[in-house]
């Protein structure tokens, strides 16, 4: 008879957030494949529960090699609990890998619901969430940065970011690049802390701010691209762009200074008005 595979949600920030069942899987499991075993021992002492399984480490450096063993493991039965630093496992984090070849194997997969810093985000945002999409991290590069975000220049709906305090200024100025420095964003920092604390404003503002140095968990929440009424006054916008460019205008002065003005993106209105041209 084969295992299972549970993906345990842990405390973001807070370990009152932790659920009876998280507890009871904590204490009862017969193997733990956790993210940072140091981390797992301060949080069980916060919960006063003593694990009784095999504690494993299982990190993005070890997961590749790791996983075959977890399936042998579930295969003979075992009950594999993946726990990781903050949230649920494999978003973001190690876990993916293991989901992937127990539903190869048809491996029972479950999850102990609980803490997200994607959800708690999105709801303290203040921007639509009635549809959103997760991108995780953005490149560390900045060429590759701007690139991944002039894909998502369009996307209509909101989105969802990590990112680490020390890149979080540069990606605001990418976003505002990208995006517009009008685009409606949050900065979600230190989820269920003590200094939890929720930026809002549009990308260029939260550049000025970022740049004071942000320290903490972060989450980044960004507004979608406008709606089918907007896209006609950017029609609008692009047709005057043009007309001053050929009153002898430099396009793209003329582009940064409209972005300026109308929270567009300087880098989608140049595009758009060299396709018109």
């Amino acid at each position: 008879m084969t295992g299972q595979v549970v993906l345990a949600a842990t405390p973001i920030g807070d370990a009152r957030d932790a659920s009876p069942r998280l507890v009871h899987e904590l204490a009862t499991a017969s193997v733990l494949a956790v993210e940072d075993t140091r981390r797992l021992r301060r949080l069980c002492e916060r919960l006063d529960v003593v694990p009784t399984g095999r504690v494993l480490s299982y990190h993005e450096h070890n997961e590749t090699r790791r996983t075959p063993e977890l399936v042998e493991m579930l295969l003979a039965g075992e009950r594999v609990l993946i726990v990781t630093d903050a949230g649920m496992p494999s978003v973001s984090d190690p876990g993916y890998r293991l989901v992937a070849e127990a539903v190869r194997h048809d491996i029972p997969v479950t999850c102990v619901p609980g803490p997200s810093a994607v959800l708690m985000a999105l709801a303290v945002s203040g921007l639509p969430v009635d549809r959103f999409c997760f991108e995780g991290f953005l490149p560390r590069k900045a060429g590759a940065r701007s690139r991944a975000l002039a894909e998502l220049a369009s996307e209509r709906r909101t989105m969802v970011f990590f990112e680490a305090p020390h890149r979080l200024a540069a990606m605001m100025e990418s976003l505002a690049e990208q995006f517009g420095p009008q685009r409606q964003a949050a900065v979600c920092r230190e989820l269920t802390k003590t200094y939890e604390e929720v930026r809002r404003g549009g990308v260029a503002e939260l550049a000025e701010w970022a740049a004071d140095e942000v320290r903490g968990e972060v989450t980044v929440v960004v507004a979608g691209a406008p709606s089918g009424d907007d896209d006609r006054d950017l029609e609008a916008v692009t047709e005057a762009i043009r007309e001053r460019v050929e009153d002898g205008e430099r396009l793209k002065d003329v582009c940064r200074e409209v972005a300026g003005q109308t929270g567009l993106s300087s880098r989608q209105l140049y595009e758009r008005a060299l396709q018109r041209s």
